[in-house]
């Protein structure tokens, strides 16, 4: 049966702790397209206090989440367990990229493992309604290992290679929204 919660409690923080990946899911204010992302890295999330949650951004196959996040903030977080324990656990609210030059970065890093090399930024989320479900429908999976193929890809590309992407794929969304801006630091910048 589905319960909501006024708070990130104990129990909340630690099932968000066991789990190895959670999905996001943004949309524009207005057409376009619904965003779904799953995210991996356990070191890339942390909850921040009872009504705030954040995971490191890193560079992937474009920018919808910043897009949408800089047109509405709307966001909601979703951990599913594939463990015996079924449970849905979805954290709704607004959402903001937090550069990873700005001084407010610089206290959110004692939270992640800032080693991975595509680091983009942070996305904190202010949450509004914290709910759960039952899960009854979802699969056992067993987790084998985190899948290193990003951290491998992103540490083999070059600074210039990042600055074409802010500027290229990850200046605008797939429906033309601002994402990222011009000056957008390279990885290589991010002191870790």
């Amino acid at each position: 049966m589905a319960k909501v919660f006024s708070h990130l409690d104990d129990a909340l923080r630690k099932f968000i702790g066991e789990q190895s990946m959670f999905f996001v899911a943004t949309a524009p204010s207005e057409g376009g397209r619904v965003n779904l992302s799953p995210k991996g890295y356990r070191d890339t999330f942390a909850v921040l206090d009872d009504h705030t949650f954040a995971y490191l951004d890193l560079y992937g196959s474009g920018a919808e989440t910043i897009a949408h996040l800089r047109d509405n903030g709307r966001i909601t977080v979703m951990f599913c367990s594939f463990s015996r324990t079924s449970r849905i656990l979805r954290l709704f609210g607004t959402g903001r990229l937090v550069r990873p030059d700005s001084a407010e970065f610089d206290t959110l890093r004692p939270h992640f493992g800032l080693q991975h090399p595509g680091l983009r930024g942070a996305i904190v989320i202010t949450v509004d309604r914290i709910a759960d479900s039952c899960g009854y429908s979802v699969p056992y999976l067993e987790l084998v290992d985190e899948r290193p193929v990003l951290d491998k890809l992103h540490g083999g590309r070059s600074d210039d290679d990042f600055a074409r992407r802010i500027v290229g794929d990850n200046a605008t969304s797939l429906d033309g929204l601002p994402a990222l801006e011009p000056d957008h630091p390279i990885p290589s910048a991010i002191p870790r």
